[in-house]
Protein backbone atom coordinates (compact mmCIF):
# COMPACT_ATOMS: atom_id res chain seq x y z
CA UNK A 1 0.00 0.00 0.00
CA UNK A 2 2.80 2.40 0.90
CA UNK A 3 4.51 1.67 -2.41
CA UNK A 4 1.30 2.47 -4.32
CA UNK A 5 0.89 5.75 -2.46
CA UNK A 6 4.45 6.75 -3.21
CA UNK A 7 3.80 6.45 -6.98
CA UNK A 8 1.48 9.46 -6.79
CA UNK A 9 3.67 12.62 -6.98
CA UNK A 10 1.67 14.73 -4.50
CA UNK A 11 1.29 11.90 -2.00
CA UNK A 12 4.95 11.00 -2.35
CA UNK A 13 5.99 14.57 -1.57
CA UNK A 14 3.62 14.68 1.43
CA UNK A 15 5.02 11.42 2.81
CA UNK A 16 8.56 12.65 2.26
CA UNK A 17 7.87 15.90 4.16
CA UNK A 18 6.14 14.05 6.99
CA UNK A 19 9.02 11.59 7.30
CA UNK A 20 11.59 14.38 7.47
CA UNK A 21 9.57 16.68 9.74
CA UNK A 22 9.01 14.01 12.40
CA UNK A 23 12.55 14.23 13.84
CA UNK A 24 12.26 18.04 13.87
CA UNK A 25 8.96 17.82 15.76
CA UNK A 26 10.48 15.44 18.30
CA UNK A 27 13.50 17.71 18.73
CA UNK A 28 11.21 20.71 19.28
CA UNK A 29 9.18 18.78 21.87
CA UNK A 30 12.36 17.81 23.74
CA UNK A 31 13.28 21.50 24.06
CA UNK A 32 10.03 22.15 25.90
CA UNK A 33 9.77 21.32 29.58
CA UNK A 34 9.55 23.59 32.64
CA UNK A 35 7.93 26.48 30.74
CA UNK A 36 5.34 24.30 29.03
CA UNK A 37 4.42 22.47 32.25
CA UNK A 38 4.28 25.72 34.22
CA UNK A 39 2.02 27.38 31.67
CA UNK A 40 -0.29 24.38 31.52
CA UNK A 41 -0.45 24.12 35.32
CA UNK A 42 -1.71 27.71 35.39
CA UNK A 43 -4.97 26.48 33.81
CA UNK A 44 -5.87 24.31 36.80
CA UNK A 45 -9.49 23.58 37.83
CA UNK A 46 -9.49 26.69 40.02
CA UNK A 47 -8.36 28.77 37.06
CA UNK A 48 -10.99 27.12 34.87
CA UNK A 49 -13.64 28.20 37.39
CA UNK A 50 -12.37 31.78 37.25
CA UNK A 51 -12.32 31.90 33.45
CA UNK A 52 -15.76 30.24 33.30
CA UNK A 53 -17.17 32.87 35.63
CA UNK A 54 -15.56 35.61 33.52
CA UNK A 55 -17.22 34.30 30.36
CA UNK A 56 -20.57 33.57 32.01
CA UNK A 57 -20.82 36.95 33.72
CA UNK A 58 -19.24 39.37 31.23
CA UNK A 59 -19.27 37.38 27.98
CA UNK A 60 -16.26 38.55 25.87
CA UNK A 61 -15.69 41.69 27.92
CA UNK A 62 -12.66 40.28 29.78
CA UNK A 63 -10.80 38.74 26.85
CA UNK A 64 -8.46 41.77 26.77
CA UNK A 65 -7.01 40.83 30.17
CA UNK A 66 -5.58 37.61 28.74
CA UNK A 67 -3.96 39.50 25.87
CA UNK A 68 -2.50 42.03 28.32
CA UNK A 69 -1.08 39.46 30.72
CA UNK A 70 0.58 37.26 28.07
CA UNK A 71 3.77 39.32 27.56
CA UNK A 72 3.91 40.09 31.29
CA UNK A 73 3.62 36.39 32.14
CA UNK A 74 6.36 35.58 29.66
CA UNK A 75 8.62 38.24 31.16
CA UNK A 76 8.21 37.26 34.82
CA UNK A 77 8.33 33.48 34.19
CA UNK A 78 11.40 33.86 32.01
CA UNK A 79 13.02 35.77 34.87
CA UNK A 80 12.25 33.03 37.41
CA UNK A 81 13.64 30.38 35.05
CA UNK A 82 16.73 32.47 34.38
CA UNK A 83 17.39 32.95 38.11
CA UNK A 84 17.16 29.21 38.72
CA UNK A 85 19.39 28.29 35.80
CA UNK A 86 22.07 30.95 36.29
CA UNK A 87 22.43 30.67 40.08
CA UNK A 88 21.91 26.92 40.37
CA UNK A 89 19.52 27.60 43.26
CA UNK A 90 15.75 27.83 43.56
CA UNK A 91 13.81 31.03 44.03
CA UNK A 92 13.37 30.68 47.81
CA UNK A 93 17.13 30.21 48.29
CA UNK A 94 17.80 33.37 46.28
CA UNK A 95 15.15 35.35 48.17
CA UNK A 96 16.81 34.27 51.42
CA UNK A 97 20.10 35.76 50.17
CA UNK A 98 18.66 39.27 49.81
CA UNK A 99 15.79 39.40 52.35
CA UNK A 100 15.66 39.16 56.15
CA UNK A 101 15.06 35.67 57.50
CA UNK A 102 11.67 36.59 58.98
CA UNK A 103 10.42 38.01 55.66
CA UNK A 104 11.56 34.93 53.72
CA UNK A 105 9.83 32.62 56.22
CA UNK A 106 6.65 34.72 56.06
CA UNK A 107 6.57 34.60 52.25
CA UNK A 108 7.16 30.85 52.16
CA UNK A 109 4.54 30.21 54.86
CA UNK A 110 1.91 32.20 52.98
CA UNK A 111 2.87 30.38 49.76
CA UNK A 112 2.37 26.97 51.41
CA UNK A 113 -1.03 28.01 52.83
CA UNK A 114 -2.20 29.43 49.49
CA UNK A 115 -1.02 26.33 47.60
CA UNK A 116 -2.74 24.00 50.07
CA UNK A 117 -6.04 25.87 49.68
CA UNK A 118 -5.62 25.71 45.91
CA UNK A 119 -4.95 21.97 46.10
CA UNK A 120 -8.15 21.52 48.11
CA UNK A 121 -10.17 23.37 45.50
CA UNK A 122 -8.54 21.46 42.63
CA UNK A 123 -8.97 18.00 44.16
CA UNK A 124 -12.60 18.78 44.95
CA UNK A 125 -13.18 19.97 41.38
CA UNK A 126 -11.62 16.81 39.91
CA UNK A 127 -13.76 14.63 42.15
CA UNK A 128 -16.94 16.47 41.20
CA UNK A 129 -16.09 16.21 37.50
CA UNK A 130 -15.45 12.46 37.85
CA UNK A 131 -18.73 12.05 39.73
CA UNK A 132 -20.60 13.81 36.92
CA UNK A 133 -18.95 11.58 34.31
CA UNK A 134 -18.94 8.17 36.03
CA UNK A 135 -21.09 8.49 39.16
CA UNK A 136 -20.14 7.29 42.62
CA UNK A 137 -19.51 9.21 45.84
CA UNK A 138 -17.39 12.34 45.56
CA UNK A 139 -15.44 11.36 48.71
CA UNK A 140 -14.09 8.23 47.02
CA UNK A 141 -12.91 10.25 44.03
CA UNK A 142 -11.28 12.81 46.34
CA UNK A 143 -9.26 10.11 48.11
CA UNK A 144 -8.35 8.49 44.78
CA UNK A 145 -7.09 11.67 43.13
CA UNK A 146 -5.25 12.81 46.26
CA UNK A 147 -3.50 9.44 46.52
CA UNK A 148 -2.56 9.38 42.82
CA UNK A 149 -1.02 12.86 43.05
CA UNK A 150 1.07 11.94 46.10
CA UNK A 151 2.23 8.55 44.86
CA UNK A 152 3.11 9.92 41.44
CA UNK A 153 5.62 12.38 42.89
CA UNK A 154 7.05 10.05 45.55
CA UNK A 155 7.47 6.97 43.36
CA UNK A 156 8.52 8.38 39.98
CA UNK A 157 11.94 9.76 39.08
CA UNK A 158 12.43 13.33 37.93
CA UNK A 159 12.60 12.28 34.28
CA UNK A 160 9.45 10.16 34.55
CA UNK A 161 7.59 12.89 36.43
CA UNK A 162 8.46 15.48 33.78
CA UNK A 163 7.44 13.09 31.00
CA UNK A 164 4.05 12.41 32.62
CA UNK A 165 3.40 16.10 33.25
CA UNK A 166 4.27 16.95 29.64
CA UNK A 167 1.77 14.36 28.40
CA UNK A 168 -0.88 15.74 30.76
CA UNK A 169 -0.57 19.15 29.08
CA UNK A 170 -2.48 17.59 26.17
CA UNK A 171 -5.58 17.67 28.38
CA UNK A 172 -5.75 21.41 27.80
CA UNK A 173 -6.55 20.86 24.12
CA UNK A 174 -9.98 19.73 25.32
CA UNK A 175 -10.92 23.39 25.80
CA UNK A 176 -9.82 24.23 22.28
CA UNK A 177 -12.07 21.35 21.18
CA UNK A 178 -15.03 22.82 23.12
CA UNK A 179 -14.72 26.05 21.13
CA UNK A 180 -14.77 24.00 17.93
CA UNK A 181 -17.96 22.23 19.06
CA UNK A 182 -19.94 25.42 19.79
CA UNK A 183 -20.69 28.22 17.34
CA UNK A 184 -18.73 31.39 18.13
CA UNK A 185 -19.99 34.78 16.82
CA UNK A 186 -16.55 36.05 15.85
CA UNK A 187 -17.61 39.60 15.01
CA UNK A 188 -19.37 40.03 18.35
CA UNK A 189 -16.46 38.46 20.22
CA UNK A 190 -13.90 40.81 18.65
CA UNK A 191 -16.13 43.87 19.11
CA UNK A 192 -16.79 43.22 22.82
CA UNK A 193 -13.12 42.37 23.43
CA UNK A 194 -12.07 45.73 21.95
CA UNK A 195 -14.86 47.67 23.72
CA UNK A 196 -15.16 46.00 27.16
CA UNK A 197 -16.82 49.04 28.77
CA UNK A 198 -19.98 48.24 26.84
CA UNK A 199 -20.58 45.38 29.27
CA UNK A 200 -20.90 47.99 32.03
CA UNK A 201 -23.22 50.30 30.12
CA UNK A 202 -25.35 47.25 29.35
CA UNK A 203 -26.04 46.77 33.06
CA UNK A 204 -22.91 45.13 34.42
CA UNK A 205 -21.60 45.94 37.90
CA UNK A 206 -18.42 48.09 37.92
CA UNK A 207 -17.26 46.59 41.23
CA UNK A 208 -18.02 43.09 39.99
CA UNK A 209 -16.13 43.77 36.79
CA UNK A 210 -13.13 45.16 38.69
CA UNK A 211 -13.13 42.15 41.01
CA UNK A 212 -13.18 39.76 38.06
CA UNK A 213 -10.27 41.62 36.41
CA UNK A 214 -8.30 41.14 39.64
CA UNK A 215 -9.31 37.45 39.77
CA UNK A 216 -8.10 36.85 36.21
CA UNK A 217 -4.81 38.63 36.87
CA UNK A 218 -4.30 36.67 40.10
CA UNK A 219 -5.06 33.43 38.29
CA UNK A 220 -2.65 34.02 35.41
CA UNK A 221 0.28 35.47 37.43
CA UNK A 222 0.66 33.24 40.51
CA UNK A 223 3.64 32.90 42.88
CA UNK A 224 3.68 29.09 42.85
CA UNK A 225 4.50 29.22 39.15
CA UNK A 226 7.62 31.32 39.87
CA UNK A 227 8.95 28.83 42.41
CA UNK A 228 8.16 25.78 40.28
CA UNK A 229 9.83 26.95 37.07
CA UNK A 230 12.96 28.18 38.87
CA UNK A 231 13.25 24.83 40.69
CA UNK A 232 12.79 22.87 37.47
CA UNK A 233 15.62 24.76 35.82
CA UNK A 234 17.82 23.86 38.80
CA UNK A 235 16.77 20.22 38.39
CA UNK A 236 17.59 20.39 34.69
CA UNK A 237 20.99 21.92 35.40
CA UNK A 238 21.68 19.23 37.99
CA UNK A 239 20.77 16.53 35.47
CA UNK A 240 23.09 18.05 32.84
CA UNK A 241 26.09 18.47 35.17
CA UNK A 242 28.74 15.78 35.27
CA UNK A 243 28.60 15.14 39.02
CA UNK A 244 24.82 15.35 39.32
CA UNK A 245 24.98 18.43 41.56
CA UNK A 246 23.34 21.79 41.04
CA UNK A 247 25.75 24.25 39.45
CA UNK A 248 25.70 27.80 38.19
CA UNK A 249 24.48 28.01 34.62
CA UNK A 250 27.00 30.69 33.66
CA UNK A 251 29.75 28.13 34.29
CA UNK A 252 28.38 25.63 31.79
CA UNK A 253 29.60 25.64 28.16
CA UNK A 254 26.12 25.81 26.59
CA UNK A 255 24.74 28.73 28.64
CA UNK A 256 23.73 30.86 25.66
CA UNK A 257 22.06 27.92 23.97
CA UNK A 258 20.15 27.03 27.13
CA UNK A 259 18.97 30.60 27.73
CA UNK A 260 17.57 30.47 24.21
CA UNK A 261 15.79 27.25 25.14
CA UNK A 262 14.35 28.93 28.24
CA UNK A 263 13.04 31.77 26.06
CA UNK A 264 11.40 29.37 23.60
CA UNK A 265 10.02 27.08 26.31
CA UNK A 266 8.54 29.94 28.34
CA UNK A 267 7.02 31.72 25.34
CA UNK A 268 5.35 28.51 24.12
CA UNK A 269 4.11 27.63 27.62
CA UNK A 270 2.61 31.03 28.41
CA UNK A 271 1.06 31.48 24.95
CA UNK A 272 -0.48 28.02 25.24
CA UNK A 273 -1.75 28.80 28.74
CA UNK A 274 -3.49 32.02 27.75
CA UNK A 275 -4.85 30.56 24.52
CA UNK A 276 -6.58 27.85 26.54
CA UNK A 277 -7.84 30.43 29.05
CA UNK A 278 -9.27 32.46 26.16
CA UNK A 279 -10.99 29.35 24.79
CA UNK A 280 -12.65 28.75 28.18
CA UNK A 281 -13.88 32.36 28.35
CA UNK A 282 -15.22 32.16 24.79
CA UNK A 283 -16.86 28.75 25.27
CA UNK A 284 -18.69 29.79 28.45
CA UNK A 285 -19.62 33.19 26.97
CA UNK A 286 -21.24 31.55 23.94
CA UNK A 287 -23.09 28.90 25.94
CA UNK A 288 -23.70 29.99 29.52
CA UNK A 289 -23.93 33.78 29.22
CA UNK A 290 -26.15 33.81 26.17
CA UNK A 291 -28.55 31.39 27.87
CA UNK A 292 -28.87 33.41 31.06
CA UNK A 293 -26.39 31.48 33.25
CA UNK A 294 -24.25 34.17 34.91
CA UNK A 295 -23.11 32.70 38.23
CA UNK A 296 -20.50 29.91 38.24
CA UNK A 297 -18.86 28.85 41.50
CA UNK A 298 -16.78 25.87 40.30
CA UNK A 299 -15.35 24.35 37.13
CA UNK A 300 -17.54 21.26 37.61
CA UNK A 301 -20.65 23.45 37.70
CA UNK A 302 -19.52 25.06 34.45
CA UNK A 303 -19.20 21.62 32.85
CA UNK A 304 -22.62 20.54 34.11
CA UNK A 305 -24.23 23.75 32.87
CA UNK A 306 -22.82 23.09 29.39
CA UNK A 307 -24.68 19.78 28.98
CA UNK A 308 -28.19 21.10 28.21
CA UNK A 309 -26.82 24.06 26.24
CA UNK A 310 -24.02 22.60 24.10
CA UNK A 311 -24.68 18.86 24.29
CA UNK A 312 -23.07 15.85 25.95
CA UNK A 313 -19.93 16.08 23.80
CA UNK A 314 -19.01 19.57 25.01
CA UNK A 315 -19.88 18.57 28.58
CA UNK A 316 -17.73 15.43 28.43
CA UNK A 317 -14.74 17.21 26.92
CA UNK A 318 -14.96 20.02 29.47
CA UNK A 319 -15.24 17.60 32.42
CA UNK A 320 -12.35 15.41 31.24
CA UNK A 321 -10.24 18.53 30.87
CA UNK A 322 -10.87 19.38 34.54
CA UNK A 323 -9.52 15.99 35.62
CA UNK A 324 -6.49 16.17 33.33
CA UNK A 325 -5.51 19.69 34.34
CA UNK A 326 -6.02 18.85 38.02
CA UNK A 327 -3.65 15.89 37.78
CA UNK A 328 -1.12 18.26 36.24
CA UNK A 329 -1.62 21.20 38.61
CA UNK A 330 -1.73 19.50 42.02
CA UNK A 331 1.83 18.09 41.76
CA UNK A 332 3.05 21.52 40.66
CA UNK A 333 1.31 23.22 43.61
CA UNK A 334 2.63 20.71 46.14
CA UNK A 335 6.05 20.56 44.51
CA UNK A 336 6.53 24.33 44.45
CA UNK A 337 5.69 24.49 48.18
CA UNK A 338 8.15 21.66 48.90
CA UNK A 339 10.95 23.30 46.93
CA UNK A 340 10.41 26.63 48.73
CA UNK A 341 10.39 25.15 52.25
CA UNK A 342 13.33 22.84 51.58
CA UNK A 343 15.47 25.62 50.11
CA UNK A 344 14.88 27.88 53.12
CA UNK A 345 15.80 25.15 55.63
CA UNK A 346 18.66 23.72 53.60
CA UNK A 347 17.05 20.32 52.98
CA UNK A 348 17.70 18.18 49.91
CA UNK A 349 15.12 19.34 47.36
CA UNK A 350 14.93 17.28 44.20
CA UNK A 351 12.57 14.87 42.49
CA UNK A 352 15.74 13.08 41.40
CA UNK A 353 16.37 12.01 45.02
CA UNK A 354 14.61 9.07 46.56
CA UNK A 355 12.30 9.44 49.55
CA UNK A 356 14.98 8.48 52.09
CA UNK A 357 17.41 11.05 50.61
CA UNK A 358 14.93 13.95 50.76
CA UNK A 359 12.44 13.13 53.51
CA UNK A 360 11.70 16.75 54.35
CA UNK A 361 11.06 17.62 50.71
CA UNK A 362 8.69 14.71 50.14
CA UNK A 363 7.15 15.28 53.56
CA UNK A 364 5.99 18.73 52.46
CA UNK A 365 4.56 17.28 49.24
CA UNK A 366 2.65 14.64 51.21
CA UNK A 367 1.48 17.14 53.83
CA UNK A 368 0.30 19.79 51.35
CA UNK A 369 -1.53 17.27 49.16
CA UNK A 370 -2.88 15.34 52.15
CA UNK A 371 -4.20 18.40 53.99
CA UNK A 372 -5.70 19.73 50.76
CA UNK A 373 -7.38 16.37 50.12
CA UNK A 374 -8.74 16.12 53.67
CA UNK A 375 -10.04 19.68 53.45
CA UNK A 376 -11.94 18.73 50.28
CA UNK A 377 -13.68 15.92 52.18
CA UNK A 378 -15.34 18.52 54.42
CA UNK A 379 -17.26 19.94 51.45
CA UNK A 380 -15.07 23.01 51.14
CA UNK A 381 -16.76 25.94 49.42
CA UNK A 382 -14.64 26.10 46.22
CA UNK A 383 -15.25 29.79 45.63
CA UNK A 384 -14.32 30.66 49.22
CA UNK A 385 -11.10 28.66 48.87
CA UNK A 386 -10.35 30.53 45.66
CA UNK A 387 -10.98 33.88 47.32
CA UNK A 388 -8.60 33.17 50.20
CA UNK A 389 -6.01 31.68 47.86
CA UNK A 390 -6.24 34.73 45.59
CA UNK A 391 -5.85 37.08 48.55
CA UNK A 392 -2.75 35.28 49.81
CA UNK A 393 -1.26 35.01 46.33
CA UNK A 394 -1.93 38.69 45.72
CA UNK A 395 -0.33 39.70 49.01
CA UNK A 396 2.89 37.77 48.42
CA UNK A 397 3.15 38.11 44.62
CA UNK A 398 4.16 41.78 44.64
CA UNK A 399 7.11 41.53 47.07
CA UNK A 400 8.26 38.29 45.43
CA UNK A 401 8.21 39.89 41.97
CA UNK A 402 10.01 42.99 43.26
CA UNK A 403 12.74 40.83 44.84
CA UNK A 404 12.99 38.78 41.63
CA UNK A 405 13.59 41.98 39.65
CA UNK A 406 16.23 43.00 42.18
CA UNK A 407 17.96 39.63 41.83
CA UNK A 408 17.71 39.67 38.03
CA UNK A 409 19.44 43.05 37.88
CA UNK A 410 22.16 42.15 40.42
CA UNK A 411 25.57 41.50 38.90
CA UNK A 412 26.67 40.09 42.27
CA UNK A 413 24.13 37.29 41.99
CA UNK A 414 23.62 36.88 38.24
CA UNK A 415 27.18 37.62 37.14
CA UNK A 416 27.35 38.65 33.49
CA UNK A 417 23.85 37.27 32.81
CA UNK A 418 21.73 40.05 34.28
CA UNK A 419 18.44 40.73 32.51
CA UNK A 420 18.20 43.12 29.56
CA UNK A 421 16.53 46.54 29.60
CA UNK A 422 13.51 45.18 27.72
CA UNK A 423 13.17 42.34 30.19
CA UNK A 424 13.39 44.83 33.07
CA UNK A 425 10.58 46.91 31.60
CA UNK A 426 8.35 43.84 31.19
CA UNK A 427 9.12 42.65 34.71
CA UNK A 428 8.48 45.98 36.40
CA UNK A 429 5.26 46.45 34.38
CA UNK A 430 4.06 43.04 35.58
CA UNK A 431 4.97 43.96 39.17
CA UNK A 432 3.16 47.31 38.93
CA UNK A 433 0.09 45.62 37.43
CA UNK A 434 -0.06 43.07 40.24
CA UNK A 435 0.38 45.83 42.84
CA UNK A 436 -2.53 47.74 41.29
CA UNK A 437 -4.60 44.54 41.28
CA UNK A 438 -3.96 44.01 45.00
CA UNK A 439 -5.00 47.59 45.76
CA UNK A 440 -8.22 47.17 43.76
CA UNK A 441 -8.88 43.83 45.44
CA UNK A 442 -8.51 45.35 48.91
CA UNK A 443 -10.61 48.42 48.06
CA UNK A 444 -13.45 46.53 46.36
CA UNK A 445 -13.30 43.56 48.75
Amino acid sequence: MLALLQRHPLLARALHRARHSLPETRAFARRLGPGLITGAADDDPSGIATYSQAGAQFRFGLAWTLLLTTPLMIGIQMLSARIGWVTGEGLAANIARVCPRWLTLLIVTLLVIANTLNIAADVGAMAEAARLLAGGPAAAWIVLFGSVCVLGQVMFSYERSVSILKWLTLALFSYVAVVLVVQVPLRQAVDESLHPWRMLTAGGSPSGYASMVVAVLGTTISPYLFFWQAAQEVEDGRRRSEDGRATRGDRLPDTGQHLGRIRLDTCVGMLFSNLVALCIVVATAVTLNQHGVHDIVSSAQAAEALRPLAGNLAFGIFALGIIGTGLLAVPVLAGSAAYAVSEVFGWHASLSHGFHEARGFYGIIIAATGIGTITSLFELDPMQALVWSAILNGVIAVPIMAVMMWIGQSARIMGALTISLRHRLLGWCATALMAAAVVVMLVTG
